[in-house]
């Protein structure tokens, strides 16, 4: 039996062998019935479709779907707005204090990992290598559930856009889970500084941290801001292929693999800059990381003087913030409204011109008809 010639046709070799279905049905996309006439699927061509199928996989049954259309995504994001707008002010605290430590738990591990690994693989790999381990974070927080900042300038800007939400709602949500972001990143601090783990391989850990640090905040406010975009419009990105996903490796993957990239990038990141400079700042002033810091070449002196809390809010976490803003919520979440949750205005139809009715046709005089008055002039 040949294959059916038809657009939505799919065929492809697997382990178990020859693997057939019809994408339409896989995918469940909606066809019109003039575009079904255009492919000929008729009854008829159905029936040839399904024993083909059934005489290739032995089973009638489409493959199984892993994964969600960028449409039907759109529409899940938006409804989740409606959802975070309901939680109560206490859950909306708790779980945003929980993502700021997870995802200072990923900044952490990350800079364990690295510390010296750039003298062994090149600075690339040791990017790469951070941002995978980095990637634990948004990890956390999408799959044990917590509610980070960064994701929700998508997933509340697209509500807004949408009209699922109100502004005062937006707001709320960014406002408490920003300063519940913060504190969870600042406990993650307070709890590595007390473990005395950055003193691990000759407080190279320790120095890792104050050169993270450092390098952030010397940052100028234009490169933060920009940088700032390009990390949460992959980020949201990450949000939304998590989305995509119907399993959690799935999941993992669509969340590894744009979180890998900002982070190898260099692009910045808002909550986990609310671990990196505060355990720079801390780390600077000890005598340890001073050493390790003066054996990689550094004046230590020099490096702590760069790393202040007002550096840090001004140079930094201002204009990253911003940047992430924008990246999520207009790069990401506008992005996708307009394309497939936009309704445009239904165009408004001019109303036909009214039309005088003609005068009734005047009994014949003649040649002559009567005016109102009784005089008749020609016609």
């Amino acid at each position: 039996m040949s294959a059916p010639s038809c657009p939505y046709w799919r065929e492809y070799d697997s382990v178990a062998g020859t693997i057939c279905y019809c994408e339409v049905a896989a995918f469940n996309k909606k066809l019109t019935a003039e575009e079904m006439r255009a492919i000929g699927c008729t009854q008829e061509r159905r029936q040839v479709c399904l024993s083909r199928m059934e005489a290739r996989v032995g089973s009638s049954a489409v493959p199984t779907v892993a994964y969600d259309p960028p449409n039907v995504i759109a529409d899940s994001v938006a409804k989740t707005s409606e959802k975070k707008a309901g939680l109560a002010t206490g859950s909306l605290l708790v779980l945003g204090v929980l993502a700021g430590a997870y995802i200072a738990m990923g900044a952490q591990l990350s800079t364990v990992v690295t510390n010296d690994l750039a003298a062994r693989l090149g600075d690339g790999l040791s990017r790469l290598a951070g941002g995978i381990t980095f990637s634990v974070g948004l990890i956390m927080v999408i799959l044990a559930g917590a509610e980070l900042f960064t994701g929700n300038n998508l997933v509340m800007a697209l509500g807004l856009y949408d009209r699922r939400i109100t502004w005062q709602a937006l707001l709320r949500n960014w406002t408490l889970v920003y300063l519940a972001n913060f504190l969870g990143a600042l406990l993650l601090v307070a709890i590595f500084y007390a473990t005395n783990l950055w003193l691990a391989n000759g407080a190279m850990v320790g120095a890792k941290a104050v050169l993270t640090a450092q390098a952030k905040v010397n940052l100028t406010f234009s490169e933060a801001f920009f940088r700032g975009i390009l990390c949460n419009w992959l980020v949201c990105l990450a949000v939304w292929l998590a989305n995509a996903g119907k399993d959690a490796v799935s999941k993992i993957l669509g969340i590894m693999l744009p979180v890998a990239a900002f982070v190898t990038s260099g692009f910045e990141h808002s909550i986990a800059n609310m671990y990196f400079i505060p355990i720079g700042i801390l780390l600077s002033d000890q005598v340890q990381v001073a050493g390790a810091l003066a054996r990689l070449g550094q004046d230590p002196v020099a490096v702590g003087a760069a790393l202040t809390w007002v550096k840090f809010l001004v140079a930094n976490l201002i204009p990253v913030t911003l940047g992430n803003i924008v990246g999520g919520a207009i790069f990401v979440g506008g992005s996708y409204w307009a394309v497939y949750l936009h309704r445009p205005a239904a165009p408004k139809v001019k109303a036909a011109p009214e039309t005088k009715a003609a005068p009734a046709a005047a009994p014949a005089t003649g040649g002559r008809m009567l005016s109102a008055t009784g005089r008749g002039g020609k016609v």
